[in-house]
């Protein structure tokens, strides 16, 4: 391969990073092939994750269970609301959370009232309950509410608004002091849903957003949005944690969990797919939207797995 023919060659691949021109070649490799490519980019993907946990574990003064919580405030909503959700999280500590568990609806209090949600809807017998509750436990733990305009509300379909999300929480929370171990634990699709699709309490049934009632059905947290949870809070926890004590058991565990979740629906996977590549679990969707967001808009065909490996195949 002469210089020339690689400088012609980057230029190509360049110019098609962002029409993911390269989902040809990814499409026409053997299944090996495409585990190596795979493997590479998810340990790629992996390592970036890790070191957002070890942001959030010193935050938590290397407290586990603490780093867990805030992880999965950080992955329950939207990107939009990526930030609020972790602020509320770090104005309601696990510890508090553990130590209220046990009274009926004070983790519902804690949680709403710290967000400052309640204030943009009308009150019922519920909601009030939930305010008073509030002031009392807020002067207890010396909990400073949110404003609510840190929220982003608008365009959100209701199954995501963070007010059931929020009630879907606290149910969690409060099911189980060993979240974090069960967590741990999870080796398959079904281990993810039975562990986090919590169904909100009984006054979310008719309602979506408080003091307004609506059609009564459950509020379950739903098997889309559970599977979302397995791939970015428990999958990455495992390998940090299994990184961190040593145990390469678990490491290999947060890989087989991948292998077995579906892959997501989005609209990166959705390019992929019209670019040919078939993509089968979770451990192949994260490889190629670590692709997607990593590699292709910064054009760093260069340093990519696939783009070194397309420049190798010139004579």
């Amino acid at each position: 391969m002469t210089e020339e023919q690689e400088h012609r060659m980057l230029n190509r691949l360049h110019a098609g990073a962002g029409l993911y021109a390269c989902g040809g070649y990814l499409a026409g490799l053997n299944a090996l092939q495409c585990s190596e490519l795979c493997t590479a980019l998810l340990f790629d993907r992996l390592e970036r994750k890790m070191r957002m946990v070890e942001e959030l574990h010193r935050e938590a003064s290397e407290n586990w269970n603490q780093t867990f919580y805030l992880l999965y405030f950080r992955t329950l909503g939207d990107r939009l609301n990526r930030e609020a959700y972790l602020s509320l999280a770090r104005r309601v500590s696990y510890k508090t959370v553990l130590r209220e568990r046990l009274a009926p609806r004070a983790v519902e209090s804690l949680f709403f009232g710290a967000s400052g949600l309640l204030a943009l809807y009308p009150h019922d017998a519920y909601t009030l309950d939930l305010a008073r509750n509030f002031e009392y436990l807020a002067a207890k733990y010396g909990v400073e509410p949110m404003d609510a305009g840190e929220w982003t509300l608008g365009d959100i379909r209701p199954a995501n608004h963070p007010v059931l999300r929020l009630a879907q929480a606290a149910e969690f929370f409060t099911q189980d002091e060993f979240v974090m171990e069960r967590a741990m634990a999870c080796r398959s699709e079904e281990d993810i849903r039975n562990l986090f699709c919590a169904e909100a309490s009984g006054y979310w049934r008719t309602h979506h957003i408080p003091g307004i009632a609506g059609d009564d059905r459950p509020k379950r947290l739903g098997a889309f949005k559970a599977n979302i949870i397995g791939i970015n809070l428990v999958s990455v926890l495992q390998f940090a944690y299994g990184s961190y004590t040593g145990r390469e058991t678990l490491r290999d565990s947060a890989l087989t969990l991948l292998e077995r979740l579906p892959a997501e629906d989005n609209r990166y996977m959705r390019s992929w797919q019209g670019a040919g590549v078939k993509v089968r679990n979770a451990f192949e969707s994260q490889a190629l939207l670590q692709l997607a967001t990593e590699y292709c808009p910064a054009k760093r065909c260069a340093e990519c797995p696939v783009g070194r490996r397309i420049l190798k195949t010139l004579p």
